[in-house]
């Protein structure tokens, strides 16, 4: 039998495909292909895609899912807001007040448990008790700490290895870590909470292996053209995010929050810099190769701290990054040069839009003293932090969204409110928030063109989900909403195909690994952070949810 050239090529395509995607065989060194098996960054790649090559599981079988294990840290403030870590079929996450777990991911079996010894002065901080995840590299885990510590733990045992001390809480009003720092080769890189803290913000990193410090960023530009006067020295600024390290330029990627007092900005004018910015760092020293700032003079609390998101468009690799401000800025990669904006938010009125071209804003409305204006988004953004995932398969980039909306009245911080280590510089005299105009407050599941912001689909929910989203190469979307109710849905049309309820919202990451030849889904379940609360403020219902903590592994009968 004759066979032709391209039967072959197909068939051979369709089997390394078959065999990458299912078991991970054959090697796939494509950014976000790699290690299917593995979740082995918080991302999963650096390109920040959130994306399983794992197709065990697929839009035929979804509805068969079963829980396999269930894991329970037993501490349950703020919830669990981490993303798992999983390395050859280990679950590395973090609960409450930096508890460390190793995990058996075919068992679900506590391999190892670390129970920091914090500093007393960490229950003092606003940001206590909660933590998004650890880092695992080197034959470490790595874990940046409520009271201002980067601290490495043996991979196998747990036993700490070092802990490296970097913020001075009592003078940096408990500046600390939320998020885990990440790795750039043997550096250990990350930023404190502390946009809505009367502090001057910086990106820290140590040596990986010794936790001796190597250089420091500061996110407070010491230029009087940007900050007039001593305005910087209170002028807030952080990375409280992940950044992400792309191996092939050698570049950290890590955005900055809104500058300080938030919204009475008179004692601060200039743009700001480098609050409410896109940084691309040399992780050797630490200088900047390029930025874009998104949201220059800042004073709606509309952070550019969200991740940075890489795809193909016209065959260069493009950086996609969403604002709390409602805009999404899709920029080369190479040296940050605008391609395009399209905005995210249905409800945006803080600017009439924002330059495709230039990246200037078009009639900002900034906050007055003593005035109730309203501006949309809300502080919390047009998404909280919690992130899209990007599937090749689709080409869509499937994120959450919020439409709530803030009433502010600005005004000038009380310097006898500003002493305890606790204490924000918000700059208001009043907030709360508000329904949007001639609409009802209410959250998305939006499948979107990234490049483009052309919508595919998108599914409308009451409240807004506070999860991240997972896809998978099975054709799936993942997403948990604040009631405790885990769904599946098809990544092309967004119809729903599994719903599990867990009795607790969804606030960190779900993953997906293979063990033992098996697909697994995980999902941290149980509402937390400080997102419930100030929403409460437009969904009273919010205040009745439970809280709780359970990591919920799911697999195939």
């Amino acid at each position: 039998m004759k066979t032709s050239r391209k039967f072959l090529t197909g068939v051979s395509v369709v089997c390394l495909g078959a065999n990458v995607l299912s078991t991970g065989v054959f090697a796939d060194d494509r950014a976000g292909f790699a290690d299917p098996n593995n979740w082995p960054e918080y991302h999963r790649s650096h390109n920040a895609w959130r994306f399983s090559p794992l197709g065990q599981i697929d839009k035929s079988n979804v509805k068969k899912l079963k829980v396999a294990w269930i894991h329970q840290p037993g501490n349950i403030t703020h919830g669990l807001q981490a993303t798992p870590i999983v390395i050859d079929g280990t679950l590395y996450y973090v609960s409450a007040n930096n508890n460390v777990w190793a995990v058996d991911g075919v068992s679900g079996n506590t391999l190892w448990h670390y129970a920091p010894k914090l500093n007393p002065l960490a229950n003092q901080a606003f940001y206590a008790a909660a933590s998004r995840g650890v880092t695992v590299g080197r034959g470490k885990v790595y874990l940046g700490t409520l009271d201002g510590r980067f601290v490495a733990l043996d991979q196998k045992t747990g036993k700490e290895l070092w802990s490296t001390q970097l913020t001075d809480q009592k003078t940096q009003y408990g500046a600390l870590f939320s998020a885990p720092p990440q790795l750039a080769g043997d550096v250990l890189f990350g930023g404190t909470t502390g946009g809505d803290q009367p502090i001057s913000g910086k990106i820290y990193a140590v040596n990986a292996d010794t936790g001796k410090p190597v250089w420091n960023f500061d996110i407070i530009k010491n230029d009087p053209k940007s900050w007039p006067g001593d305005s910087g020295k209170t002028g807030g600024g952080s990375a409280w995010m992940p950044g992400t390290y792309d191996p092939g330029s050698n570049t950290i990627y890590i955005g900055t929050s809104n500058a300080a007092p938030d919204y009475y900005n008179e004692n601060r004018q200039g743009d700001n810099k480098y609050t409410a910015s896109l940084l691309a760092l040399d992780p050797r020293n630490g200088k900047l190769k390029w930025h874009r700032q998104e949201v220059p003079h800042d004073s709606w609390d509309f952070d550019s701290a969200y991740e940075a998101l890489v795809v193909k468009k016209d065959g260069k690799d493009v950086i996609v990054h969403l604002n709390k401000g409602g805009f999404v800025f899709v920029m080369d990669k190479a040296d940050g040069k605008l391609e395009n904006v399209w905005q995210f938010a249905e409800h945006v009125n803080w600017v009439k839009g924002i330059n495709a071209k230039t990246g200037e804003l078009i009639d900002p409305i900034y906050p007055e003293s003593g005035k109730r204006k309203l501006f949309c988004p809300n502080l919390l953004g047009a998404r909280s932090w919690n992130h899209g995932a990007y599937n090749p398969g689709t080409g869509l980039w499937y994120s959450n969204a919020m439409e709530v909306c803030n009433e502010v009245v600005a005004g000038k911080d009380d310097p006898a409110n500003l002493k305890a280590i606790s204490a924000l510089s918000l700059g208001i005299d009043e907030i709360k928030l508000v329904p949007p105009p001639q609409d009802q407050p209410h959250g998305r599941l939006d499948a979107r063109d990234p490049v483009s912001g052309k919508l595919k689909w998108s599914i409308r929910y009451d409240m807004p989900p506070l999860s991240s989203v997972l896809t998978t190469a099975g054709g799936l979307v993942f997403n948990g909403d604040m009631e405790g109710r885990i769904y599946a849905y098809d990544a092309d049309n967004g119809k729903e195909l599994w719903r599990f309820n867990a009795g607790s919202g969804i606030r960190g990451g779900p993953v997906s690994y293979s063990a033992g030849g098996k697909q697994y889904i995980v999902v941290p379940t149980g509402l937390g952070s400080h997102a419930p609360g100030f929403l409460a403020g437009a969904y009273p219902k919010i205040k009745d949810l439970p809280g709780g903590a359970a990591l919920i592994a799911f697999s195939l009968e």
